[in-house]
């Protein structure tokens, strides 16, 4: 796929209000399973001593995807398209580990939960068929695929996240907030750091979680671009199914810039304001969301019996909530719940039919030798409808626990994680010219995120044959 290629200059930054977009989609897809349902579980079960935990989760992620976004700022390309020139099997390791850690629909299972007991229905399986049915509608009906995911992401976030903050903080003692401060540097009711008796396959899924998860971090870089930050300006929008003017040809490749002291004052600036924006929208935003909904837990479920079953702990936070304000509070409290599981399973879809397709097209471009473009847009939209056939398969089969799959995913995704943060630290060390290089500060911090996920995959591991 490489080639001799002609120079562009470096784009000049945008304003930060035109650059706010990336990190809310990047945060949206942990909303609904980190955030809303695996620390919140943990919150009930085994209090706020944890919190420590979903606080250094989403910072270890703030760091990863900075550095996901270094390359795609500075090439105008996917990290996949990089790591394919120096590795070229990863594309057979994204495309399956991609489908099977989140092929399993337990987002959109735990979605169409909620709603049925809102409307009181007794099954829920159905109603969770019919909403990936209308996911697989939504993301084909757009003129670009990535415009309609921001200003989605970007509308739930500013209305979902607000009403749990101002909740939390209606319902919450003094003593709640005690406990949450305290969890933040790891000390629980009685023990330090983790309980006696919590599972390592779920508090990794949890860590895993804070913030997007597995190779959906990697999604970052095709968001950036596509959103234009950087080279990025150069490159191709994904259009939707239906969409007038289809690109059916996309170039993968981005563009290269010259090393001269303009480009170099251009990607600093850039860089300042993307680092300043992720910190922000998903650091700041998605580790106050966290909190929150720990803290509305523990504040109107922990101790409560049945905690441990599912997500019966959700449906117990609304029952409380009615109680203590409302009836319409907590009803719109799940309703809440409801819509942000479905946004984020709608992100998940697209995310990761993002990574299926582009891989899929790089390993069918290098075949092609010569070929530069590739109709990613119809490779897309099969990997969509694919994933929609599958979790609707599982759902007949009566596959369909939400806890069980989000954990099993998660647990897989924390392992696509170890990975992935070895694979782009080898890019951005091998590929980037020196000047765009993290310095050793980061260097060092990525080296430590490697061998904690390493360590605790090797951990969960070990617990499930038993040896631990």
């Amino acid at each position: 796929m490489n080639s001799t290629k002609t120079t562009k200059p470096f784009p000049k930054p945008i304003s930060f209000k035109k650059l706010i977009g990336p990190s809310f989609i990047i945060l949206a897809l942990g909303l609904g399973s980190g955030e809303v349902i695996l620390w919140p579980y943990m919150a009930a079960n085994y209090g706020m001593g944890i919190a420590w935990g979903a606080l250094l989760g989403i910072t270890f992620q703030y760091f990863m995807n900075m550095e996901i976004e270094r390359y795609a700022l500075v090439k105008g390309e996917s990290v996949f398209v990089g790591i394919h020139k120096i590795f070229k099997p990863a594309v057979y390791w994204f495309i399956l580990s991609t489908f099977i850690g989140f092929g399993l629909p337990g987002i959109i299972a735990a979605s169409a939960k909620v709603t049925a007991t809102i409307f009181g229905l007794e099954s829920f399986k159905w109603l969770a068929i019919g909403f990936l049915l209308i996911i697989g509608v939504i993301l084909s009906i757009g003129k670009t695929v990535y415009s309609m995911m921001e200003r989605l992401t970007k509308t739930i976030i500013l209305i979902g996240v607000p009403f749990i903050f101002i909740l939390a903080i209606v319902i919450a003692t003094k003593a709640d907030f005690n406990a949450l401060f305290s969890g933040m540097i790891g000390r629980g009711d009685g023990f330090w750091f983790l309980p006696s008796g919590i599972s390592i396959a779920t508090f990794l899924a949890a860590f895993a979680y804070s913030g997007a998860g597995g190779n959906l971090n990697l999604t970052q870089s095709i968001y950036i671009k596509e959103k234009g930050y950087g080279m990025g300006a150069y490159s191709q929008k994904i259009t939707g199914l239906f969409a007038k003017k289809q690109e059916t040809q996309i170039k993968l490749e981005g563009e290269e810039c010259e090393i001269n002291d303009e480009n170099i004052k251009c990607f600093k600036k850039w860089w300042k304001l993307i680092s300043l924006e992720h910190l922000f929208v998903f650091w700041f935003i998605g580790g106050l969301s966290m909190m929150m909904l720990m803290l509305l837990s523990f504040a109107t479920t922990h101790g409560m019996t049945g905690n441990a079953e599912g997500i019966n702990f959700v449906i117990s936070e609304g029952l409380v909530i009615g109680k203590t304000l409302a009836p319409f509070l907590g009803t719109s409290f799940l309703i809440v719940v409801a819509i942000m599981l479905f946004q984020t399973q709608l992100g998940v879809m697209d995310s990761t039919s993002r990574i299926m397709s582009e891989n899929f097209a790089i390993r069918k471009l290098d075949k092609e030798k010569g070929n530069k473009k590739v109709n990613l847009c119809k490779i897309y939209y099969v990997f969509v409808w694919a994933q929609i056939a599958f979790g609707i398969i599982l759902f007949l089969f009566n596959i369909y626990e939400p806890k069980t799959l989000i954990i099993l995913g998660a647990v897989i995704n924390a392992f696509a994680m170890f990975v992935h943060i070895g694979l782009v630290f080898w890019l951005n060390h091998t590929i980037l010219p020196k000047v765009f290089r993290p310095g050793w500060i980061r260097k060092i911090i990525m080296v430590v995120i490697f061998l904690f996920f390493g360590f605790f995959s090797a951990l969960v591991l070990l617990d499930k044959v038993g040896l631990f």
